[in-house]
């Protein structure tokens, strides 16, 4: 799952009509157990329309930034399973075919590297930029990207004007005051309010089982029988629901840094967990900063730098650095280094270099660049698919005084993302959308063995999440990588996972039990 620290247009619909031809899948039908009768039967007649459409591969649009030989096209879904003959959208996909020979390839690997808001296109490039780490499968696999509905080119939605989406300085998460919170509780239901009024007509069908059926229905046009997938983050979440709905349509599944499937874990619990896990990281990152004190001069124990971190949110509270640079923004940039420790190096130093006298580079590492119109764009977009997402996959609870009471008692041991993660998700609130019930992810006839990875101090999903998820697939498999906490292990170099990777994609052989690998290594300033 990916978090941003603040808050802050609709797609084009064509009409459907039903085309005749035999799917590309198995015979048997979808879960009917977690899906009504007409939704599953909609996805079986837009995969049928799909595989018989196919998919008109043709170079990349320019301003897509993907150069040949990477291909792009389109496939199309209903906006509602339910009315598979109503409003229509167009995905956007994008494939670089296998690099093996005819006897060596496998079929497509599809990928979602999570939010949910994130655009799985540049997954492609991994085969351009001969990704070391890569290869191996990319002789097996054509690697194929997409946005899902809602997500860039797909149908994009909107919930505000990108350039006051990214309009700086926000006001301080951490409240003062009951005026603070009101204040930040009006900014958030008028953020919903802005989803229902700029892209209201999607939003009730922004949920992940749909995102799982339009997976499908991408299947299905690619012509493949079977469904090879990769998830991240939240990608793990689709790819746990698209298992449930759909475990015969799977061949193959990665799922890397988990979401907690559990039906009450979805959303409203995931994201207070979170913030625990997002302390506990953020002390790693503190210690390391103080273990290389002599490359950051910032203080030699993490309590000192804590207290230099501090010191730095107050100024910037009465003072912003460079006008547009408050709390919300410094947060915005240091939750970075609880996520990924490759940023932990270019995060200390920017600190380092801001406390010795450069402040253009901290204002351009966590200020707004108002002339990035299309990175603005994208960054509200991501934003609005996120909520609409989260709101629209369960009920949120609708009292403040929980939001509240939940929320003040957690920051009192664990600060660092909070009340950040609280008002990022409180439009769910007053979400005027349909709000469903998560799907029970469990393991149904035909569901493969599926590969867990997951690091034990992962800030964003936490770990007890993998375990859930290897509870609830049998014969599923998990590697833990011990005493790590990068989000996103299988992009790391550590072969106690990438040569597992490799094997299972191109094998489909997993361990005889579960794995528990040493670490990758930590970064070195």
């Amino acid at each position: 799952m990916t978090r941003t620290a603040v808050l802050g247009s609709a797609g084009t619909l064509i009409a459907g009509a039903l085309i005749a031809g035999a799917i590309v899948a198995p015979t048997a039908a979808a879960d009917s157990r977690h899906q009504t009768g007409s939704e599953s039967r909609g996805v079986q007649i837009a995969a049928a329309r799909a595989a018989h459409a196919g998919i008109d591969w043709k170079d990349c649009p320019a301003d897509w930034a993907l150069a040949t030989p990477i291909q792009c096209g389109w496939v199309t879904v209903p906006l509602d399973y339910a009315k598979p003959d109503g409003k229509q959208i167009k995905l956007a996909v994008d494939r670089h075919v296998s690099t093996g020979t005819k006897d060596e390839r496998q079929g497509a690997l599809l990928y979602n590297p999570g939010g949910p808001g994130g655009s799985g296109l540049r997954f492609p490039t991994r085969i351009t930029s001969k990704n070391p780490l890569w290869t191996k499968t990319a002789q097996a696999y054509d690697f194929v990207g997409f946005d899902p509905r809602g997500v860039g080119h797909s149908a994009p939605i909107s919930c505000v004007d990108p350039q006051e989406f990214v309009k700086a300085p926000k006001p301080d998460p951490v409240p003062d005051s009951e005026a603070d919170k009101l204040a930040q509780r009006k900014l958030a239901a008028e953020y919903a309010d802005g989803c229902a009024e700029r892209s209201g007509d999607m939003l009730p069908h922004m949920t992940t089982p749909n995102t799982a059926r339009d997976l499908d229905v991408i299947r299905a046009a690619l012509g493949e029988e079977k469904l090879n997938f990769l998830g991240v983050s939240y990608g793990t979440y689709l790819g746990a629901v698209y298992g449930t709905l759909f475990p015969d349509h799977v061949r193959r599944m990665v799922v890397d840094s988990v979401v907690n499937p559990a039906k009450d874990n979805i959303w409203y619990e995931a994201n207070l967990n979170q913030d625990i896990a997002f302390q506990k990281r953020w002390d790693d990152w503190k210690a390391w900063v103080a273990q290389n004190d002599a490359a950051f001069h910032i203080g030699t124990t993490p309590a000192q730098v804590e207290q230099e971190y501090l010191k730095l949110r107050a100024s910037a509270k009465k003072n912003p650095i460079g006008g547009v640079v408050g709390p919300a923004e410094l947060i915005g940039f240091f939750q970075s280094a609880p996520y990924y420790d490759s940023t932990w190096v270019r995060i200390a130093r920017t600190w380092s270099n801001y406390r010795a006298g450069d402040t253009q580079a901290l204002v351009d590492a966590a200020g707004p660049d108002m002339s990035d119109l299309a990175g603005n764009a994208s960054s509200e977009n991501g934003n609005a698919v996120y909520t609409a997402v989260e709101c629209a996959d369960a009920k949120w609870p609708t009292n403040w005084q929980k939001w509240d009471r939940d929320n003040t008692r957690l920051h009192k041991d664990y600060p660092f993302m909070t009340w950040a993660n609280a008002w990022m998700n409180l439009p769910c609130a007053t979400w005027s959308a349909k709000q469903q019930t998560p799907v029970e992810v469990k393991t149904g006839k035909g569901l493969p063995p599926v590969l867990i990875v997951q690091s034990t101090r992962d800030a964003a999903t936490p770990y007890e999440g993998a375990v859930e998820l290897h509870k609830r697939f049998k014969g599923s498999r998990l590697i833990t990588e011990q005493d790590a906490g990068s989000h996103g292990v299988t992009g790391l170099v550590n072969p106690c996972i990438n040569g597992r990777v490799d094997t299972y994609l191109l094998t489909g052989q997993t361990d005889g039990q579960d794995v528990t690998c040493t670490p990758h290594a930590t970064p070195k300033p």
